[in-house]
């Protein structure tokens, strides 16, 4: 069974703290890692949480401010320093190519490997799929066009029930399509159900990412039941105000959308510089939904 974890690099907002990196994430499955948002201090944070540059896969950023994309260009030049020659690619705004390349070519001018800009759509669709996963976009509203990502498992194979297939005497080249759920026709014409020879293959694990957004019920039915929610909490109640004017979320909203859509569990971040103690958002989220917890940095969440 392949690992899928997800370690916080950055979890502060726009302003700088001394309690917390900008945001960026990483979600490690199997050997690849995918990293969500690169803020700046990103590739130390990822240094420090002992994590291989050389298992970076793809990048996603969610929208073109700056605490989610200003750890870009250092990131990609020490990839190059490190000799990586296997492309990058970075799912990101369509502007991002007409802003980033300057500064691609002019400090990482002889990198060993490509840096492809893939642009991010309007809508919910998939937008990478390898054999085992699927990453999709979820439409944000922020002040700018913004970009939220489901991550999931493709649904896995069942298993086996090593007795069944030595006593029906099963061919190896047949087992494949019974684990994918075929039945099994004996050399007689007997028709042996699936159900007997596999048991239920192992529930498939989704992680979604939500930041920046003002409160977006459309959510709900894109990120339904996933196993871990990440939401923005920039504000907390007393600033409800200022969360709508600038498009961001309260934890309360967050903790609110996490209810409606039936999640498994609530992870908060994007956490505004003017709170001293992170604990104010938990209490207000755990009104709404109890099983809430506070990204912080160097937190690892299996999922």
């Amino acid at each position: 069974m392949k690992n899928f974890e997800l370690t916080i690099l950055g979890c502060g907002s726009a302003m700088p703290t001394t309690r917390h990196y900008p945001s960026s994430q990483v979600l490690s499955y199997g050997e690849k890692l995918f990293m969500i948002d690169c803020g700046e201090g990103a590739q130390l944070q990822f240094r420090r949480n002992r994590l291989k540059f050389s298992k970076l896969h793809h990048i996603f950023i969610s929208h073109l401010h700056g605490d989610h994309c200003f750890g870009l260009i250092g990131l990609i030049s020490t990839l190059g320093i490190l000799g990586r020659t296997g492309e990058l690619v970075i799912h990101i705004n369509s502007e991002a190519e007409r802003i980033f390349r300057p500064h691609l070519d002019f400090f990482c001018r002889e990198l060993p490997f490509e840096v492809r800009f893939e642009p991010l759509p309007r809508k919910h669709e998939v937008i990478y799929e390898d054999r085992t996963m699927r990453v999709s976009s979820l439409p944000l509203k922020h002040r700018i066009q913004s970009c939220g990502f489901l991550f999931e498992e493709k649904e896995k194979q069942r298993h086996l029930i090593g007795d069944m297939v030595k006593f029906y005497n099963i061919p190896i080249k047949e087992l494949a399509g019974i684990k994918s759920g075929a039945d099994f026709i004996t050399p007689e014409g007997t028709i042996i159900p699936n159900e007997r020879l596999t048991r239920p293959a192992d529930p498939i694990s989704r992680y979604a990412y939500c930041s920046d957004t003002t409160y977006l019920e459309k959510l709900i039915p894109m990120i339904e039941g996933v196993d871990l929610l990440y939401h923005e909490a920039t504000f907390a109640e007393d600033n409800k105000v200022r969360a709508k004017e600038t498009f961001h979320s309260t934890a309360i909203q967050a903790a609110t959308i996490a209810q409606k859509a039936h999640v498994k569990k609530l992870l908060l971040g994007h956490f505004s510089a003017r709170y001293e103690e992170d604990s104010i958002f938990l209490k207000e989220a755990e009104q709404i939904f109890p099983n809430t917890i506070l990204a912080k940095e160097g937190l690892h969440i299996n999922i």
